[in-house]
């Protein structure tokens, strides 16, 4: 592990600008809490250029275009390709992994390809697992990759399951009352080239199993709360994970609730996607 290529360079006053961070820039477990923390807090995940037939790219320029400059958001491929060019030029070893994502499946389903991409970063020995692109269950801060045992984070208490080999990653489900575990992903070991993230990014906006190409996924995690769009059902959690509030949203409420509390610049071209979604309802 960690022999990957050098990656493409940027620009990281712009990036901590974004996400509003002025600490330091050394590739600590410190720098690396904190970024884990913000980022997701400022760049929401969202798959709306799907929706509007632009596709996904993630050639660096245009991640950066859009989730920095732009002010907008993305899914995973976006949002840890640029992550792994940040810890990258701050000085950290940052490999890119892939999962197989576990989370809703029906007991008993066939395993889904692996199409989420994660990433192991290296600091004095010991390889943590960072993950900025995972919708309203983000990590909002870094996990032992390697370890057995609950880990607890701002967001929620997560843990590995069978750390020696794949590493399977669980979330503590409504912990305050049930203190159920529900899988989200497994983790493959392994280096993921660049052609490897383009074939399954192409896949992920194209093929019409995946649900991106047919229902609206957004999510912003700040330091008290998680807020989640189905297409058009809020769903809002406090940091512990308890319910807060969840109802259907109508087309000029869920406007401002992409604009107000998920924080994106609303374009007017947006508007006949967001009445095709309230149309939709929530998936099953």
């Amino acid at each position: 592990m960690f022999d990957a290529p050098a990656v493409a360079s940027v620009d990281l006053d712009a990036y901590f600008a974004r996400i509003g961070y002025a600490g330091p820039r050394e590739p600590t477990i410190e720098t690396l809490r904190a970024i884990c923390q913000k980022h997701p807090d400022a760049i929401p995940f969202e798959n709306l250029d799907v929706l509007l037939g632009r596709g996904i790219s993630i050639v660096p320029a245009d991640v950066d275009a859009k989730l920095i400059a732009a002010g907008r958001g993305g899914y995973c491929y976006e949002q840890n390709s640029l992550l792994k060019r940040v810890l990258a030029a701050v000085g950290f070893q940052v490999e890119g992994l892939m999962a197989r994502v576990l989370w809703m499946a029906p007991e008993g389903a066939p395993p889904r390809p692996r199409s989420h991409q994660v990433l192991g970063v290296r600091i004095d020995g010991e390889t943590w697992l960072a993950d900025a692109g995972f919708g309203g269950c983000v990590l909002t801060a870094p996990l032992r990759l390697f370890a057995d045992g609950d880990q607890q984070i701002p967001n929620g208490a997560f843990r590995i399951v069978d750390a020696s080999q794949d590493g399977m990653v669980e979330r503590q489900v409504q912990a305050n009352l049930s203190g159920r575990w529900a899988p989200l992903y497994q983790v493959a070991q392994g280096a993921w080239a660049a052609v490897d993230y383009e074939q399954a990014n192409f896949f992920t906006y194209t093929h019409p199993s995946s649900h991106f190409t047919w229902s609206m996924t957004v999510g912003r995690t700040t330091p008290t709360a998680r807020y989640a769009l189905k297409n058009n059902r809020l769903t809002h959690r406090d940091a512990a994970g308890a319910l807060v509030e969840q109802r259907d949203l109508s087309v000029d409420e869920l406007e401002a609730t992409l604009r107000d509390v998920i924080g994106l610049p609303v374009e007017p071209d947006w508007r006949p996607v967001l009445e095709k979604v309230v149309a939709w309802g929530t998936p099953a």
